[in-house]
């Protein structure tokens, strides 16, 4: 029996017999064809008195029958999210409330009738005549003044095992649940056919097993309750483990438009990222990347992107003096002030640390260098040439107190760091996507090359608005310094003015939270996600996520690309999943992306 004739079957008498018509051959060929019903139906169909066979699945359906006097809100919610296969039915039938009135009068005159026989009796009254009197008082009421609505609900469930035993296990845990709450159900004895095909969505309700429940209590029932993150738009970043539904979810609906990842090395935080860089790539966001490893180099070529090596010998240059655009309403003065007070931050990484003393002359000398050029808070410097830093050095040079500072810049002017730092800026951000190389950076240059990439994006940003997002990989680089963490803290805490999401990415969870600026981050962040964490660290994300056990542990036995996502107040378990085509652009793993190189060339060979 087909699937389609099994759902349009209708119970015949037993005495009817079907007529013989002869079987033409065109029939013949029109039943060896198949549609799309037969190659979905199961490819068998047993009916059994308590479950059904479909294929090598079983079956069992099971409807309520009472409620009690009160259901709270979200009674419902432990059975939709059990971990378990089953289809939840709610048919709703209006009642007249026409209809309804007549009869309440009625049986409010029986229980008033009642009352009043005790009464006459000299009997002790009855508590549960008395409530049931106020209550139908009390509904009729509400239907009267149309402020409730009475309703024929019925409510069905049909559970999915791969044995009996396992339908019973489930039925058993979903009754216990029930019971508890003064809810109670029965199976559709030797009805599973008709509770079956109730179930499904096509909306029959062949059972008709309904219990009346006015506009209050229905609404309790309401199913999507579960630990959903499912707007109405956004960008795909997982499947929900709870239940299987979508995590969809836009960024920048929130309150800032902040996220953190946090995940032990080679748990899919790269790979997630990139899945939404993709992704939101296809929604217009402009997405700049800093990228410690060179992973995303990959993704940047496959989407007409722009990546950018910067290393003592690239040929890819910033100038950490630009000055970004004077726009209609800003006063030159605090540009310029801005950017000073971010030049002395670098200043302090690169000649590790200054005294106050230095700090006051490092300050003044900045302020001299913009004016060789004839850049002022008094005029504006929009399309100016800015200074260098080899005119910073001879500005110093000629400083009393200097000699120090001189020392130490001069590894930067006219030593090993010269071809890095003192060079003119010949790149630009036009691109949808750009990425920032510093793999090939020595590690001593990285949180100095990292400060100057994001005060480079930084001033971007401020100059032309339009929806962004910032993605620092391995932040912790950036950690390390107080200046340059309190620089990452300023664009997390100001991007929102200027439609801005930053997203920070690391592996060391203890030193991006020990920095007194890890967890005022953390605090902007309105998107938090933990993928696999290591025994050493989760103890700490326990106490600052404020983790059950069941979430730590989950965190300490998950897979590649699981975890937990935070959206706001809300989060659920997360499963990182992607297409095919999806997958072979942002991979990171080895023996994946050595095929892939392979494969490109055999291709060229056999173009060439």
């Amino acid at each position: 029996m087909s699937l389609l004739d099994f759902l349009n079957r209708k119970n015949t008498p037993a005495d009817t017999a079907p007529s013989i018509m002869p079987v033409l051959p065109k029939d013949i060929y029109a039943q060896s064809t198949l549609d799309l019903v037969d190659t979905i139906a199961p490819t068998a169909l047993k009916i059994g008195s308590r479950e059904l066979e479909l294929g090598e699945k079983f079956v069992r359906t099971f409807y309520t029958i009472s409620y009690p006097r009160f259901l709270s809100d979200s009674w419902f919610s432990p059975v939709i999210n059990l971990d378990k296969v089953l289809d939840v039915s709610i048919f709703i039938h209006p009642v007249d409330t026409e209809q309804a009135l007549h009869a309440f009068q009625k049986k409010v005159a029986e229980v008033q009738s009642q009352i009043n026989e005790r009464e006459a009796k000299g009997l002790v009254r009855d508590p549960l005549l008395d409530t049931a009197y106020q209550d139908l008082e009390s509904l009729r009421d509400n239907l009267q003044q149309a402020q409730e609505k009475l309703f024929d609900v019925g409510l069905y469930l049909a559970l999915y095992g791969d044995t009996k035993e396992d339908i019973a296990k489930t039925e058993g845990d979903i009754r216990g649940v029930l019971d508890a709450k003064l809810v109670y159900t029965k199976p559709a004895l030797f009805q599973q056919e008709q509770g079956f095909r109730s179930c499904l969505p096509i909306g029959t309700d062949e059972l008709l097993v309904n219990s009346k429940l006015n506009s209050s209590p229905l609404s309790s029932i309401f199913p999507f309750v579960s630990f959903d993150l499912t707007s109405d738009r956004g960008i795909l970043y997982g499947i929900n483990r709870h239940n299987a539904s979508l995590i969809l979810f836009d960024r920048f609906s929130l309150e800032n438009y902040n996220s953190v990842v946090f995940a032990k090395s080679g748990s899919g935080k790269s790979y997630a990222t990139k899945l939404e860089i993709l992704r939101s790539l296809m929604f217009g966001t402009d997405v700049i990347v800093i990228d410690p490893e060179r992973e995303y180099e990959q993704l940047a070529e496959a989407t007409g992107g722009r990546s950018f090596n910067i290393s003592l010998s690239s040929d890819n240059h910033i100038n950490a003096f630009d000055l970004p655009p004077v726009k209609e309403g800003e006063d030159p003065k605090d540009i310029l002030r801005s950017n000073i007070i971010a030049l002395v931050g670098l200043f302090r990484i690169m000649l590790s640390g200054l005294s106050p003393e230095e700090d006051a002359i490092v300050d003044r000398a900045i302020s001299e260098t913009y004016a060789l050029k004839d850049i002022t808070g008094n005029v504006d410097f929009t399309g100016m040439e800015p200074p260098l830093l080899s005119d910073f050095e001879q500005v110093l040079s000629g400083m009393e107190g200097s000699e120090s500072l001189i020392e130490r810049l001069s590894k930067f002017t006219r030593g090993t760091y010269a071809g890095f730092m003192n060079q003119p800026t010949n790149i630009d951000l036009k691109q949808q996507f750009a990425v920032f190389s510093v793999r090939d950076m020595e590690d001593e240059l990285k949180p100095i090359a990292m400060y100057v990439i994001t005060h480079y994006i930084w001033n971007a940003v401020r100059h032309e608005m339009k929806k962004r997002l910032l993605i620092i990989d391995e932040a912790w680089w950036m950690m390390k310094s107080e200046d340059t963490a309190s620089f990452l803290y300023s664009l997390a805490k100001r991007g929102r003015k200027y439609y801005l999401g930053v997203c920070t990415i690391t592996q060391d969870v203890e030193d991006f939270l020990k920095s007194p600026y890890g967890r005022p981050i953390l605090t902007n962040s309105s998107l938090q996600m933990l993928l696999k964490q290591s025994p050493t660290t989760i103890d700490v994300l326990q106490q600052t996520f404020s983790l059950t056990d069941e979430e730590k542990y989950l965190l300490l036995e998950a897979g590649v690309g699981e975890g937990l996502f935070f959206a706001g107040m809300k989060h659920v378990a997360i499963k990182i999943v992607a297409s095919y085509t999806e997958d072979q652009i942002i991979t990171s793993d080895p023996s994946q992306l050595l095929a892939i190189k392979q494969e490109k060339s055999r291709y060229a060979s056999r173009q060439s």
